[in-house]
């Protein structure tokens, strides 16, 4: 909002420095600032409440070394997170745009779905929460919504490059000068290791299906699989403290470079990467998404002083799909997302192997001491700091990783 309130300003009043918000970096800048503010400052009043309404978290007797000192740790943190990243978005992004009303509306859904799971656990006391199929309806929902955004929306494109720029070439005048670019609605998306770093989804339909309906529902399936599947490794991975929310910020990070490249013309033109109009906008929000994590981790890192819950470890992975998804970079989620999805694959082997010796056996064997992965190493008597900190770095790796792909053809 206040983007247009100093747009307003600079253009009939001239008032100094009023110019400054027509620059994505500076928004972004302003906006991690608040977000951090809101998480470290806000956040402290958050606890105590929830304190005084114990909130706390009801801890399983899982065998854990430390593990019952965490019982009664308020949860349903994940409201702070929600706070920093949706308040600087409204004040300092460009609200009308469609790519920010996209995470909005899937920030906001997937906390509500996470939000009632908590609600059910702490104050009906049922330890299982909102059933499954529950959740996977919102997440399903959510993922149709999106789609739906993203798919129709006529200001939804990418451009290409149909001739050489010229010499003379402007790129404050002349960006979308017909002569050099082309709009293109297509379901083309960032692959890594193959020509041109490009996958079209049409290209899974017979031509005879390439209909605007047929490609739709190709687009829904996989939006859906894809938001779905991280919503739910970034639920599995917060485990232990500190685990969600460092890894979520550095997948954040990487996402913010991914959008910034892709939205500006000279550096896709020169990365010879998807030039994504109107996208850059998204480092505004995805700013806010990285202070809040951060923020966050000033109460969440062990000690934790609260639990993100599902209301943000939900909303967290729901986020990163949904950006990537919307900045065409989903298929690099395996890399970059790669925590998420070994914590979700040890748990699916685990109880995969375990019923099929069962059935063999008799009885019922294991990969791991325990699952999710975390869960392994503390089995093993490495301290929770300990795998936080190095599954952390795995991060770091595989986020440099994923920025190396964009050019590995």
């Amino acid at each position: 909002m206040l983007y247009y309130l100093f747009d307003y300003l600079d253009k009939h009043f001239n008032l100094p420095g009023a110019g400054l918000f027509q620059f994505i970096s500076f928004r972004a800048a302003l906006s991690i600032i608040l977000s951090l503010t809101i998480s470290m400052v806000f956040g402290k009043n958050l606890i105590q409440w929830l304190r005084r309404k114990q909130v706390g978290e009801t801890v399983r007797d899982l065998g854990l070394q430390g593990q019952k000192e965490k019982e009664g740790t308020p949860t349903m943190g994940g409201l702070i997170m929600l706070a920093a990243i949706i308040i600087p978005t409204l004040l300092f992004a460009r609200i009308t745009n469609v790519y920010i009303v996209t995470m909005l509306i899937a920030t906001v859904w997937l906390g509500i779905v996470g939000f009632m799971d908590d609600y059910i656990k702490v104050f009906k006391k049922d330890k299982k929460g909102l059933a499954g199929t529950s959740k996977i309806i919102g997440q399903i929902g959510v993922g149709l919504i999106v789609a739906s955004m993203l798919y129709f929306n006529p200001n939804v494109y990418m451009k290409t490059k149909i001739s050489e720029t010229p010499a003379q070439f402007n790129v404050a005048n002349d960006l979308d000068d017909p002569s050099i670019w082309k709009e293109e609605k297509s379901l083309k998306t960032t692959i890594p290791f193959v020509k041109d770093n490009e996958f079209n989804y049409a290209w899974l339909l017979p031509d005879s299906w390439q209909t605007k309906t047929g490609l739709f529902i190709v687009f829904a399936i996989v939006v859906v699989i894809i938001v779905t599947a991280v919503s739910n490794g970034a639920n599995i991975t917060d485990g232990i403290d500190g685990l969600a929310a460092g890894t979520s910020a550095i997948i954040g990070v990487t996402l913010a470079l991914l959008a910034y490249l892709s939205g500006n013309y000279i550096f896709a033109d020169y990365l010879n990467i998807m030039y994504i109009p109107h996208t850059g906008e998204l480092v505004v929000f995805i700013s806010a998404f990285v202070g809040a994590c951060i923020g966050f981790l000033w109460y969440n890192t062990y000690p934790a002083q609260v639990f993100m819950g599902d209301t943000g470890s939900l909303a967290l992975g729901g986020i990163i799909a949904t950006f990537a998804i919307a900045i065409r970079k989903e298929l690099l989620i395996p890399v970059l997302c790669g925590i998420f999805l070994i914590e979700n694959l040890s748990v699916m082997l685990q109880v995969s192997y375990f019923k099929y010796t069962k059935k063999k056996y008799g009885e019922g064997r294991r990969i791991f001491l325990m699952s999710p992965l975390h869960h392994h190493y503390q089995k093993k008597g490495y301290h929770e700091s300990k795998i936080v900190s190095r599954f952390w770095i795995v991060g770091i790796m595989l986020a440099v990783l994923t920025i190396i792909t964009l050019k590995t053809r």
